[in-house]
Order: structure tokens, then sequence, then C-alpha cells
């Protein structure tokens, strides 16, 4: 056996133990050899690829494309991906062999099976897309769990407001929340900030009322170490800094002094702050939301507050009306807060009827802030788990106080001589007398009672329910 016989066995000992597989053309592109695993491959058997140039089989969609015919032309190494015929993805290397001349007399090109690697690469893409989805859909909840909705809506005046905010949160327009103290102007600004596109971002408040006037330009604006005596060696960055991409609420803006308007104003006009003490300024970017419970068109008529601010303030006001006139709330808040109370003091307290008919005839003066404090006052000094209306301060000031000495509590039903029946109806006449003081028409009535219409008529006119 000759020397040219020993190569040749050699060489084809190399095609058929690789697990590769192996294409070797001539210096024109023509096939010469390759590899018996090109049938798994290319889906051709190696009679049919020997003597073609690999431009014919690029033609035909076998080697494409032909990493061999990027060889000849750039005449250098080169690594394509490929996609056979079978429906296989293959990484193609073609590798160039120069004579003494430079000229190319071999390509001998590799390629590796990337099938299973890039099914495995579109499995990770498909889980990596529906992990973004989970992760996502788990913030939401989070954040529902983490931020219960504190605005109890059932009024109409009320249910419109929300609908305004819902329309304005996603802008940047500044929100002017206009309305007597205790309405709840903070909670609705954080229910707009919540709604828009900031809501990752800090919400910022700011009580402008509680904010000494010496203290204030450097709790607003932040300033540099050594700025003035008394200031921290590292500086401190005021709240406009950390509102940077979120929302600044300026609460009791009535309360900002005359000579901090005009540094708010011109923050608002440039987006930019500058700390006390400071030379440079730095961008800030932030939606901002301001509430006050005073006139501010007849505090700019006195001088007290800058027409060019207040101009710039009010793009979008909205009064949120006091308590006395959206009663409809009064009983959902109420609950409410009864069960945050009941759940953050391990209580099971509940209101008695007649409790809520208290709540519904009294004016609130200090309006929901003035309900959240009673509430949580009630659930932690009533004797009972059952809360009646001698607990309440002012109910013994209401003109109407004497009705509810007729709601008897349960518990005397039996020192009353009371039968089962007796008692059931005693229940039943409370609960109608407060959906009739409460609501307007007996439609509302039996919604709230979950009654229908025709029995509540019945029963109203049974137990001769006929005034309030």
């Amino acid at each position: 056996m000759n020397e040219l016989e020993l190569l040749k066995m050699e060489l084809d000992g190399i095609l058929d133990a690789s697990n590769d597989n192996i294409v070797v053309t001539d210096g024109e592109g023509r096939v010469l050899r390759v590899s018996s695993n090109c049938t798994s491959i290319y889906g051709k058997e190696q009679d049919d690829l020997v003597g073609k140039t690999i431009f014919h089989l690029e033609k035909e969609h076998i080697f494409y494309p032909s990493v061999t015919a990027f060889v000849l032309k750039e005449k250098k190494e080169v690594q394509v991906m490929q996609r056979t015929p079978t429906g296989k993805v293959i990484m193609a290397t073609g590798i160039p062999v120069f004579d003494w001349k430079r000229d190319i007399v071999r390509v001998i090109s590799f390629s590796h099976d990337l099938t299973e690697i890039q099914q495995l690469k579109e499995d990770y893409e498909q889980l990596r897309t529906k992990m973004v989805k989970y992760e996502s859909e788990i913030e939401e909840l989070r954040e529902k769990e983490s931020k219960p909705d504190q605005v109890v809506i059932k009024s109409k005046a009320m249910m419109e407001i929300r609908e305004l905010l819902n329309r304005v949160a996603k802008s940047d327009a500044t929100v002017v929340l206009l309305g007597e103290s205790g309405v709840g102007k903070n909670v609705f600004a954080r229910s707009l900030h919540d709604g828009s596109d900031r809501h990752k971002a800090e919400f910022i408040e700011v009580n402008c009322g509680a904010i000494p006037e010496t203290l204030f330009e450097s709790e607003l604006f932040g300033y540099e170490p050594g700025s003035f005596t008394g200031a921290s060696k590292n500086g401190k960055a005021g709240m406009i800094e950390l509102a940077h991409q979120g929302t600044l609420f300026l609460d009791e803006i009535a309360e900002l002094p005359l000579a901090i308007q005009v540094k708010l104003l011109k923050v608002l006009q440039d987006r930019k702050v500058t700390r006390i003490g400071g030379s440079k300024s730095k961008n800030v970017d932030f939606r901002l939301i301001v509430a006050t419970n005073q006139d501010l068109e007849e505090m700019v008529n006195q001088g007290k507050f800058r027409k060019d601010l207040f101009y710039r303030l009010n793009v979008i006001p909205i009064t949120i009306p006091p308590l006395r006139d959206r009663k409809d709330d009064i009983y959902h808040l109420a609950q409410n807060y009864l069960s945050i109370f009941n759940k953050k003091y391990n209580m099971k307290k509940f209101f008695h009827s007649s409790t809520i008919d208290a709540f519904q005839q009294y004016e609130w003066p200090g309006n929901v802030r003035e309900l959240e404090n009673l509430v949580e006052r009630l659930v932690l000094t009533s004797d009972t788990n059952v809360i009646y209306p001698s607990s309440l301060p002012f109910v013994k000031e209401m003109e109407t106080f004497e009705q509810y000495r007729e709601e008897w509590p349960l518990e005397t039903f039996e020192q009353r001589g009371l039968t089962l029946q007796e008692a059931l109806e005693e229940v039943e006449k409370s609960w109608l007398r407060r959906a009739y003081r409460q609501y307007k028409t007996t439609y509302e009535m039996a919604d709230y009672l979950g009654l229908s219409q025709p029995t509540v008529v019945r029963r109203l006119k049974k137990y001769n329910i006929n005034s309030k």
C-alpha cells in the first residue's frame, strides 16, 4: 500500500469518525468529499453531493447560505448559520487552504448541529417572556396588596370626581385639590400618583403649614455642605430633588411664604433646582400636585399669593366636597375604617344600626379625618363588640337623639320578654327605619337592604314606617 492510499484511508477514517459534518471542495467550489453523516444533516446521500458545485447546491437551498461561497469570495475563514432542508439549524465554519501562490486550492467546512441548542434558546425566550408577564402581574398584585384603595366612594358626586381623576392621572398636568380640611385631599393626591406612569417612583408629600418659615427653603430646595450654621457637613437634598421622576405633593400650598413662591415658580419654569449655597443647578422631572382649603384667587387679590404662580398651578382644579354633602359615602367610609382598625387592634367590633343612623345625621365639621379618628377611638374604647350611639360624643346634642333610644340592642330582647319572632321583627324594623332615613326611594332602600323593591314597600306598610 503506497503512501497516497494510506492518506486516503486516513482521511476517510477522519470523515466517518467525526461528529461534525465535513465537506471538502476544490478551489472552484466543486465538492470532493463529504462525511457520512451528511444524510441526517442535509437529507442527501454522499453521491448526490460529490461532484456538484456549492453554487448549484446553494440554489437548491441544500447549502444555504453556502459558507464555502463566502470563503472563496473573501479568502478567509468564515462562519455562518444555516437552516437545512431537513429543518436543522447548523453553525458552518469554512476554512481556506492556500498553495504557495496564495491561491485557494481547497475549502474545508465543518458544521455543528445546533438544532437542540436553538430549540432550547427559543424555549428559554418563551419562558423569559412568560416570566416577565408573571413578574408584571405579581408586581400589580403586590402593589394592590401594599396600597389598599383608601378612596371609598358611593355618592354620585364622588364618582364623577374619581372619573375625572382617572382621566388626568396619566398626564403630567398640575392638579389643584380644593376642599375643607379633612376631606381627604392627600388620599386623592396619592391616588393620582398611583394611577400615573410615575407610580414606581417616589411620592413626596410636603405639608407647607407644618414647616417653619426659616427652614422652608432648605427643606424644599436642599443645601450644600457648610452653607449655613448648623448645616449638615454632607449637605442635604431637598424635597424637590427627592421627587425626581415621581410626584411632589404640596399640601396647604396657601401657607407657602411669598419668597419661596418666587423660587418655586422658577423651578417649575426651568425644571432645574439649585441648592442653598450651591452654584450648579440640577435637572428635575416631577409631577406637581397641590392642595388647599383656602380661596387662592381671593388670596391673589389680597396680595397674599403670587398671581403668576396661581395661574401656573391652576391647570386642573378639583374640588372635593365635604362629607356632609356626600352622605352616601358615610356608611362605606365608616365600615372601611372599622375593618382597618379591627385588623390593626385585633378586634371584632361592629356598629349597631342606630349608630350608623347617627353618623348620617351628624354634620361632620372635621370631614373624613374626623370620621376616621372617631372610628379608631370607638374601636379602642367601646365596652362591647357592638358600638352603640351612646358611645358617640355628639349624639346627645342632636335633635333626633330620642329616636336612638327606640333602637333596642339585641341583648335586651330577652330582658324585655320578647319571643324570637318579636325579636326578629324588632331587628327588621330597625333596619327598615335606618334605610328609610338614609335613602330617598324604595329602590335605593331595596338595593341597600338586599331585598326586592315590592318587599320593601310591603314591609314599610306592615310596620307603618312612613315618616322620618
